[in-house]
């Protein structure tokens, strides 16, 4: 049976990260995997990356069909036509830790959902903290964000046994309203809590750009009214986990200007977490 895993990589304006994020996938210990790189401005990727001495057969190189139309529709694209069985998320300024994709698909064999802790960085790959790292545990939906507080977008999942697409009608919060939706036909996930995934954190979301919170706190919010409509038909525990995440994490961005203004340079992921350990 095949265990080939799709890795979908959706670009914009990719050529700065580009060669280190595929390299890291080459780098890869398990090397049955196909690399989905998607275009979403229209740049020739695959003569960029031969020009760096990267060919290889198993990279798949496609157009969003437009400039700028946004990680969400441009992930779609390959959804709508990968056949491998497993599928995982890199951002094309992200970078795979070697050992990532063999153990999630040690995970999958019992698991439809393996995430993994995060290695945060800046864009010069300076380390920032870690997110979700510890031991490995079996997770509901309920339970996830209080191990993984912050940015799902180190998904590994089975496609058959649990399916989703991207919702492009979200500016923000589409890892984790992705995440729900595969959430909906198995009941948990396997959480990997060594850091196999470097996650590049950027400046402006570092800041509290008004842009920035403006769209989170939307995203949030449609989550929530997601959640508590019954729109991924989780069971009632389920839903006030999440949702209870969720509003700890809407009072957080309210409060986030006011702590950064005090200390500059504050991640929100630092802001956030004291405020979640504080909860009944």
């Amino acid at each position: 049976m095949s265990q080939t895993i799709a890795v979908i990589t959706p670009a914009w304006n990719a050529q700065d990260t580009i060669v280190t994020t595929v390299q890291s996938v080459l780098d890869q210990t398990y090397q049955d995997w196909q690399l989905w790189l998607i275009a979403d401005d229209d740049v020739d990727y695959a003569a960029f990356l031969a020009q760096a001495g990267i060919a290889d057969a198993r990279i798949r190189h496609l157009s969003s069909g437009g400039v700028g139309l946004g990680a969400s529709r441009t992930r779609n694209v390959a959804l709508e036509q990968i056949e491998a069985p497993y599928a995982a998320i890199l951002d094309a300024d992200d970078r795979l830790k070697p050992t990532k994709l063999e153990r999630a698909v040690a995970g999958l064999a019992e698991h439809a959902i393996v995430t993994t802790a995060l290695d945060v960085m800046t864009d010069r790959f300076e380390h920032l903290r870690f997110v979700g790292n510890g031991t490995d545990r079996v997770l509901t939906p309920g339970t996830h964000k209080a191990v993984s507080l912050s940015m799902d977008s180190m998904l590994v999942w089975d496609r058959r046994r649990a399916d989703g697409r991207y919702d492009p009608t979200m500016s923000n919060m589409t890892d984790l309203e992705f995440l729900l939706q595969l959430y909906r036909t198995t009941p948990t996930s396997l959480h990997l809590g060594t850091p196999l995934h470097d996650y590049i954190k950027r400046s402006s979301s570092m800041s509290n750009g008004a842009n920035v919170a403006a769209g989170m706190i939307r995203s949030k919010q449609e989550i929530l009214r997601r959640l508590e409509t019954g729109y991924y038909g989780l069971p009632a525990k389920e839903v006030d986990g999440v949702a209870a995440f969720l509003r700890i994490s809407l009072e957080a961005e309210a409060l986030y200007g006011d702590a950064l203004a005090a200390q500059p340079g504050l991640l929100f992921e630092d802001h956030l977490e004291p405020m979640l350990a504080a909860r009944p």
